[in-house]
C-alpha cells in the first residue's frame, strides 16, 4: 500500500468517525500532494510524499513557535494536533547513533575533509534521512565533524 493510498484510507476512516481535526489535517496533506502533482505534471512516489509531509511538519513547528511567542496557545494546540496526525505517516525517526553512523559513512564515501565538502556530504545524506531526522540538526553535526 502506497502512502497516498494509506492517507486516502485514513481520510475515509476519519470521515466515518466524524473526527474533524484529523480529517482536516489529512485533507491538507492530500491537497498539498495533489497540488504538487498538478504543478509538476507527475505522480508522486512515496519518497516525494515524504518530502511534502516533512515540509508540512516543519511549517507547523514554525507556526507553533510563532503562536506561542504571541501568546496564542489555542492556535498552537491546533498546530500540535496537526503535527501528531502528520507524524503518523512519517517513517520512524533515526536515533543519534544511527545519524552519526550514516554521517560517518557519507564522509567516508565522499572523501570529505573540510567545510567546502559539506554539500557533497549533505547530498549523500539527504536521501537516506529525509523525513527521519531534522535536517537542521544533521547540518550542525556535519559542520562539527568537518570543522
Amino acid at each position: 500500500m502506497t502512502l497516498i493510498e494509506r492517507l486516502k484510507g485514513e481520510q475515509i476512516a476519519a470521515m466515518k468517525a466524524r473526527n474533524k481535526p484529523r480529517l482536516g489535517a489529512i485533507r491538507l496533506v492530500l491537497a498539498a500532494i495533489k497540488q504538487r502533482e498538478v504543478d509538476e505534471k507527475i505522480t508522486l512516489s512515496d519518497d516525494d510524499v515524504l518530502v511534502v509531509l516533512t515540509k508540512m511538519v516543519k511549517q507547523r513547528r514554525d507556526s507553533v513557535a510563532q503562536y506561542e511567542a504571541a501568546g496564542r496557545q489555542d492556535l498552537a494546540d491546533i498546530e500540535h494536533a496537526e503535527i501528531s496526525v502528520l507524524a503518523e505517516f512519517m517513517p520512524q525517526p533515526l536515533s543519534e547513533d544511527e545519524i552519526s553512523a550514516l554521517l560517518d559513512d557519507a564522509i567516508a564515501a565522499t572523501g570529505a575533509v573540510n567545510m567546502q565538502d559539506m554539500g557533497k556530504v549533505m547530498g549523500v545524506l539527504k536521501p537516506q534521512i529525509q523525513g527521519r531526522a531534522d535536517m537542521g540538526i544533521v547540518s550542525k553535526l556535519v559542520k562539527i565533524k568537518l570543522g
